[in-house]
This record gives structure tokens, C-alpha cells and sequence, in this order.
């Protein structure tokens, strides 16, 4: 991605522009091109003469030796250059401690991370892969290059999922970057049970777990959470060379434990799972049976107050609604409508009109897709009381959406085919700080568009 592209600059580029993209792609990998003679000639402007040095060796009067040991990188550098593009730089070369070293080892940086850093500082450009991003944001936070570490924030979050919220939970902290920081909790507290269940939870560090566990906004069942706990246990004792033992899953797990809000959990969930886990000791496991069934309840070193979660919005298209001896009637056809939103939100489910002719059991097939990929789809049954009310109809897991794009909302219902349909649609509805735009749908066979029909609620978390 061009910085140019971030910050627009007044005139477009230049047809050489196009040689000199060549020859820098060229130089990551290769550092000892040496030009044509008169190459200055062939570039008009500064910033594309200055990327001709990119990773090159023509000229330079510094070298790095980048990465661990075993795995480093000789970089060579052009001090003036490094010197207006990072005050740290400027401090290294000219500062008044400035040493005067050809060489300098930096083993605590990779070199594709510092390659993408040089890259910002010579060409103006900004290149960023999801497996070197985090490396190169602490590139650009070590050498104060701002511009280029709020690109990999930017990218970071729009590249944010349940898989790799966690993670990013504990680099955004490190980083000290609390606008990340708050967009990976939006996305744990949503999806919470799919956030748990990644790979990437078990990654994380232990003060991370605990602000996980402690989160009173988290969307899961405690049972999900005392699992998720228990397989961030394992990897932690692998970790630290432990034997895989229960005795020292509990040892890593330490007072984190007691965060994990058991006693809320089902008494099934409990008695089939966590009572049978051997984590727990067996006063533990007697006293909080004894917090499900007896009156006097015991004192409990666990958390026993449930969580709030997340209280879902409802956005409602409809202004009205109403029904017909002739309709609304199904026989399987789909019933669909696409919506955008300008902020980030999941979709937890959809509410549905019931039967018109008093109470009915509906079978209800949802799906969410955009541009033709499902993301998420259930199969339920939902029971209508012969009102014009609403009832949810809920996705297994919520379902992110991002911001400016539409999606395409369906539903095939079997079941009572006289029901309740909406009329008087709106193009636009406004749900608290959240802005949901409707346009009617190809996929729709049954005549649900914007103007009336099925689907009158999206509901989702925000």
C-alpha cells in the first residue's frame, strides 16, 4: 500500500515511477545492483531517486546486522537518509553521543520487519504482510517512525477476527495502542466462544488471561470459558517445561482460576465438566454443589455472580405491519434483503414475523452472506403466539461485519404459511450510533424487498 495513498499528495507519479518500483522490489532481495551510469537522469523527482537506494549498497556508509542470532540479515544504510526519516536515527548518527560505527547489531528486530521500515523511510511506501506487521510495528515504535506504526494499527484492525483478537489483545497492550486495544475487546466481547476456542487464545500471556477472564461484558458460557482456560493451561506448561499434569495445569493457572465465575455455570455443564476436570480440589467441588442445591449457601473463593454480557440492539425496518388472507405464504422460497452499516458490528440473529392465524411452530433456515461467501448460517425452530411481535432467530456464533459493505440477509421458513409481513420500509434506519442501509436483494424469491416483506430485524451487538 502507497503512503501516498494514506496522505494524496498534489501531483500523480510519474511514468518512470513504474522502473523504479521495479528496481526497489528488486533490491529486497538483492542489495548490490549497481545502476546505469547516469541514473540520476532517469528519475525526476527526489523521493524516486532516493528509493534507487533502497537496500543498496551504492553509496552507503552504514550497515546493519538485523535479527537473532543464527538468522541475520547484513543491511546496508545511507545515514542522511535514516536521519530524516527517524529521530532515533538522527540521534545515532548526528546526535551528541553519536557513534561513529560502520556496523551496528540489532538483534531484536526482524530483518523482512526492518526491510519494511527502510522501505517507508526511502521510498514512501508502505508494505505490510499479516505475518510480519506485528514485527513491524515494533520496528516503527523502536525508531519513533509514526506515520508508519499507525499504518500497521490501521491494518491490524481491519484485519481483526475472533482468531486473532486475543493475540492482538496482548501486542496492543505492549504497544501502549488503546484505539486497537478497544477494537479487540469489541470483537472478544461479541464473539466471545469463538475467540476463546482459537488457536491464538492459548498464546497469550498471563496478564492478558486475566483481564480476559475478569471481563464482565464477555458474551460466552462459563463453561467455554473454564475449557478455554484449561487448553491455555497446557500450552502454558509446555511452555515453561512442566509435565502435562493437573497438578501443574492448576500451578500456571495460579489465582486465574478463581476468575473463571463456576458456580454460574449450568448445573449439567458443571457436573459433566468442570467437577470431572480433576483442576478443581474436592472441597471445591462439594462446596459448589452445595452453592447449586442447599439454602445456606457455602462461601466460594470463585466468582459466583454471572456476567452482564452484551445486551443486543435491534434494528427494526418496518414502520408497520399487517397481514392478509392471502399472504404471506412461503412453500420454501427464500425471503432476503441486503443491508450495509457505517460502523462495525455482529450479527447475532435476525427477528421474524409468526403466523397470523394464531400460535405456530416455524422452522427457519437463516444464512448471512457477502458478495456470494457465507458466513454464517443456522437451522432452528422459532414458536410465534399469533401476534404481530417479532421473535429471534439466533446464528450460532455472531457474525462480523465491517463497515460500508453490503451483506445479504436470508431466510427460508417452513411452517404456518399465512404469517404477519412488514410494510412501509425505510432505506435507512438510524440504531443508537450505528447507521443500517437496506436495498433489496436478488436472492429474494418470495417478495421480501426494502418496502415490505420478511426480516424486519437485524440484531446484532455493537
Amino acid at each position: 500500500k502507497m503512503a501516498a495513498d494514506i496522505f494524496p499528495r498534489k501531483k500523480p507519479a510519474s511514468s518512470s515511477s513504474t522502473t523504479v518500483q521495479q528496481y526497489h522490489q528488486q533490491n529486497l532481495s538483492n542489495n548490490n545492483l549497481i545502476p546505469a551510469p547516469n541514473w540520476q537522469g532517469l528519475y525526476p523527482t527526489i523521493r524516486e531517486r532516493n528509493a534507487v537506494m533502497f537496500n543498496n549498497d551504492l553509496m552507503a556508509d552504514v550497515h546493519f546486522v538485523v535479527g537473532p542470532p543464527g538468522g541475520t540479515q547484513r543491511l546496508p544504510g545511507h545515514k542522511y537518509v535514516l536521519a530524516v526519516g527517524s529521530s532515533v536515527f538522527h540521534a545515532m548518527f548526528y546526535g551528541e553521543l553519536a557513534e561513529d560505527k560502520d556496523e551496528i547489531r540489532i538483534p531484536d528486530v526482524e530483518p523482512a520487519a526492518f526491510l519494511a521500515m527502510l522501505k517507508y523511510i526511502y521510498c514512501d511506501e508502505i508494505d505490510l504482510a499479516a505475518d510480519t506487521v506485528l514485527a513491524t510495528l515494533y520496528a516503527a515504535k523502536k525508531y519513533i517512525v509514526p506515520h508508519l506504526a499507525r499504518a500497521c494499527v490501521n491494518f491490524l484492525e481491519t484485519s481483526l477476527s475472533a482468531k486473532n483478537a486475543c493475540v492482538l489483545l496482548s501486542q496492543s497492550c505492549l504497544f501502549e495502542e488503546p484505539d486497537l486495544t478497544q477494537r479487540c475487546w469489541e470483537v472478544i466481547d461479541a464473539q466471545a466462544e469463538l475467540a476463546l476456542k482459537s488457536e491464538g487464545f492459548c498464546d497469550i500471556d498471563f496478564q492478558t488471561l486475566e483481564s480476559i477472564l475478569r471481563r464482565e461484558t464477555l458474551n460466552a458460557k462459563e463453561i467455554v470459558v473454564f475449557e478455554a482456560a484449561l487448553n491455555w493451561a497446557e500450552v502454558e506448561c509446555q511452555r515453561q517445561d512442566l509435565a502435562l499434569s493437573i497438578e501443574n495445569k492448576r500451578k500456571v493457572l495460579g489465582k486465574a482460576l478463581y476468575l473463571i465465575r463456576i458456580p454460574t455455570m449450568a448445573l449439567d455443564d458443571f457436573a459433566n465438566g468442570a467437577a470431572q476436570s480433576g483442576v478443581l480440589t474436592l472441597n471445591e467441588t462439594n462446596d459448589i454443589f452445595l452453592w447449586y442445591t442447599a439454602a445456606k449457601k457455602p462461601e466460594l473463593q470463585f466468582v459466583s455472580k454471572a456476567r452482564k454480557g452484551l445486551v443486543p440492539q435491534r434494528c427494526h425496518r418496518f414502520q408497520s405491519c399487517a397481514y392478509r388472507s392471502n399472504q404471506w405464504r412461503y412453500r420454501g422460497r427464500c425471503d432476503s434483503i441486503q443491508f450495509a452499516v457505517d460502523k462495525r458490528v455482529f450479527i447475532a440473529g435476525f427477528g421474524l414475523y409468526g403466523s397470523s392465524c394464531g400460535s405456530a411452530e416455524y422452522s427457519a433456515k437463516i444464512e448471512l452472506k457477502r458478495q456470494g461467501v457465507v458466513l454464517g448460517q443456522n437451522l432452528s425452530k422459532y414458536f410465534s403466539d399469533g401476534s404481530s411481535n417479532t421473535f429471534p432467530v439466533w446464528f450460532e456464533y455472531p457474525v462480523q461485519i465491517e463497515p460500508d459493505t453490503f451483506y445479504t440477509a436470508s431466510v427460508i421458513l417452513d411452517g404456518n404459511e399465512l404469517s404477519y409481513f412488514g410494510q412501509e420500509g425505510m432505506t435507512e434506519v438510524q440504531c443508537g450510533k450505528v447507521t443500517v442501509q437496506f436495498q433489496c436483494s436478488s436472492d429474494s424469491t418470495n417478495g421480501t424487498g426494502v418496502q415490505g416483506g420478511q426480516i424486519p430485524e437485524l440484531i446484532f451487538y455493537a
